[in-house]
């Protein structure tokens, strides 16, 4: 069976000089979460502006390899392109427009519907999922809270009606009791509307119990992928992701082995 998205082999250069993406290949299934888990500068975040095209706004571009998005290709193509096939991005810092109301916001994140009523309905399901939201409906985006801005703009994502939803970096800034309840919110998105879900997250150990699949990224590579309960018990991720060695104790960075370096080509 073709995936639904698949990356080969892709190098990403920024203001044509700096490499950032060295040999870069993943893929991903229908109807999968699947999680990028590394260190900060490991490429993951550029990985999800390729996918959605975002890199030319940052000087950025594919230079080598192609990614495919249900059997055509789209690394050269423009980002607005791309949403309406079915590629949505959720950035990292809970980017709203402030000066919108909520309600507003989502209607900005439908705007590729073009009949009310399928707005109407895909503004009931947010509502769904979010509850929160309906309460600060008429509320300016700028002044609710961290953690319903970050509902907010994976709603607005969910108006977009994507197949695919790039979600990064999630949890940052916000409380465990939030965290937890976006976690489960995302996972009954993949299940109960069959969005496909790519996960950027720093935390390994969360991204991984939602995750059926997870690669490792280290300089811009996969050095590392399996499914995430493999993974999980994967005695190097747990000493370096999880922060712990076999027998429980936690281990600094700097006493964890590195990993064997390998390029994984898909073909």
């Amino acid at each position: 069976m073709e995936p639904l998205l698949l990356v080969n082999n892709i190098e990403v250069i920024y203001h044509n000089v700096i490499l950032v993406l060295k040999g870069m290949s993943l893929q991903i299934n229908e109807g999968q979460i699947v999680t990028i888990l590394g260190n900060n500068g490991a490429g993951k975040s550029t990985t999800l502006k390729a996918i959605s095209g975002l890199l030319d706004s940052e000087d950025g571009e594919v230079t080598d390899g192609y990614i495919n998005f249900k059997g055509q290709r789209i690394d050269k193509t423009s980002p607005e392109k791309i949403v309406r096939m079915g590629i949505f991005q959720v950035m990292e810092g809970r980017r709203v427009f402030g000066d919108l109301t909520v309600e507003e916001n989502l209607v900005v994140g439908g705007h590729t519907n073009k009949k009310a009523k399928k707005m109407k309905q895909d503004m009931e399901m947010v509502f769904h999922y979010f509850p929160r939201l309906v309460q600060r409906r008429d509320t300016l985006a700028g002044y609710i809270s961290g953690g319903e801005q970050q509902m907010l703009v994976i709603g607005r994502g969910l108006m977009a009606s994507p197949k695919l939803m790039l979600l990064d970096e999630p949890s940052m800034g916000l409380s465990p009791l939030l965290v937890s309840e976006i976690f489960d919110i995302i996972k009954r998105i993949n299940k109960e509307e069959g969005v496909t879900i790519l996960l950027v997250e720093q935390n390994a150990r969360l991204a991984l119990s939602i995750a059926d699949h997870g690669y490792v990224m280290e300089n811009g590579r996969i050095v590392l992928d399996d499914q995430s309960n493999r993974l999980e018990e994967n005695a190097d991720i747990k000493e370096f992701y999880l922060g712990l060695t076999e027998v429980g104790k936690k281990k600094s960075y700097r006493e964890v082995k590195h990993y064997k370096r390998r390029k994984r080509w898909l073909t």
